[in-house]
């Protein structure tokens, strides 16, 4: 059964919030530290007191609601997704999927153009936002995309098309993969392509250079992914007691994952964080990349890729095409990690370039 939903958080989790802001414990920080030790103090007790003293939620809850919520149950998990009809029945339905530390708040900016020609499926991953914490082992990847094949399903879809980020690439391809009969393409804007020796293909000294990013990401693996994909209980119940401890877990990958000429504004990220603060989802969101380790089936659907240059990393093509079928690629010098929220409209763009334009026929 598919249900409306509407948001309507408690004000008692609001007062709470604020109260929890004002009796904040900061530590201490080393003279001109700057970014050498961690997110500088200075700056978050600038976003701290935005939070608390400048940023109205139900503002911005207001304008969510302004779009369609629905919830429904699957696989014994609640789902909350963003339903919004193109105005031409016969559109094509992309299913729109987003990842850590982000949620759906990352499409907003991108719904009205991509809109106009697609029926839009915005889903909460399990564990996130509104889709509220899992309470079973289990929820990779690909037991995600079982899910969103089974909401498309329940929509009336029989084929549509999927794009996503982050978790939201791996999710996508999954869903190619277990659903190539009702999938027509995937679109990503963050594909990881690893060092291969034994590939046999021709590299760039720019695909090099980017191998060789690949490589110190993997030789450095990241403090915050360590912890999440080791002991993500753990730092759980750090992010869910202390709301300056997870505005700090997200605002420094949303610092250092954006590319610097295209910043996300504090409202929007206050947004977010409030969204996982006021669903107490920090330890579920956290346990996908524990679960995420499972590996999928290869995608034998029609795959289009976005490179931005302020990624984490960006895709090779070589590597990547020894992998998918690929059949558009667009490289951009702007943007970053968070395209849809950093440059909606280069990312919209692309988008729609690949279904319906590299995909003319198929869908």
């Amino acid at each position: 059964m598919i249900k409306s939903f509407r948001i309507d958080v408690p004000q008692s989790d609001l007062d709470d919030l604020n109260v929890r802001l004002a009796r904040t414990r900061w530590p201490n920080e080393i003279a001109d530290a700057g970014w050498d030790y961690g997110f500088p103090l200075a700056r978050l007790r600038e976003l701290a007191d935005l939070w608390r003293t400048g940023y109205d939620w139900r503002e911005h809850e207001a304008v969510l609601n302004e779009l369609p919520h629905f919830t429904t149950e699957i696989d014994g998990q609640n789902v909350h997704f963003v339903h919004v009809r193109c105005p031409r029945p016969d559109a094509l339905a992309l299913i729109l999927t987003h990842g850590w530390p982000g949620s759906f708040l990352e499409f907003l900016d991108v719904i009205e153009p991509l809109a106009r020609d697609f029926h839009l499926v915005i889903p909460s991953i399990p564990g996130y936002g509104f889709s509220g914490p899992t309470r079973e082992r289990g929820w990779d990847m690909v037991r995600i995309a079982r899910a969103w094949a089974e909401l498309m399903r329940r929509l009336g879809y029989e084929r549509y098309g999927a794009q996503g980020g982050d978790f939201g690439s791996g999710i996508s391809t999954a869903l190619g993969a277990l659903a190539p009969e009702q999938v027509v393409g995937v679109h990503v804007n963050y594909l990881p392509t690893r060092p291969d020796p034994d590939a046999g293909v021709d590299l760039s000294e720019e695909d090099e250079a980017r191998l060789d990013k690949v490589r110190r990401m993997m030789a450095n693996r990241p403090p915050y992914q360590a912890l999440q994909a080791a002991t993500p209980q753990t730092i759980g119940y750090a992010l869910t007691d202390s709301p300056v401890g997870q505005l700090a877990w997200i605002a420094e990958r949303f610092a250092q994952w954006t590319d610097p000429r295209t910043p996300i504004g504090d409202e929007r990220m206050l947004t977010d964080v409030s969204l996982y603060w006021l669903t107490a989802t920090a330890a579920s969101s956290a346990r996908l990349h524990r679960e995420a380790a499972r590996r999928t089936e290869p995608c034998p659907v029609p795959v289009g890729v976005a490179v931005f240059a302020h990624d984490i990393t960006q895709s090779v093509r070589p590597l990547a095409e020894r992998l998918y079928d690929i059949r558009h690629w667009s490289e951009f010098d702007r943007g970053g990690h968070f395209a849809a929220m950093e440059v909606p409209e280069l990312f919209a763009e692309d988008v729609r370039a690949f279904f319906l334009g590299s995909l003319s026929g198929r869908t």
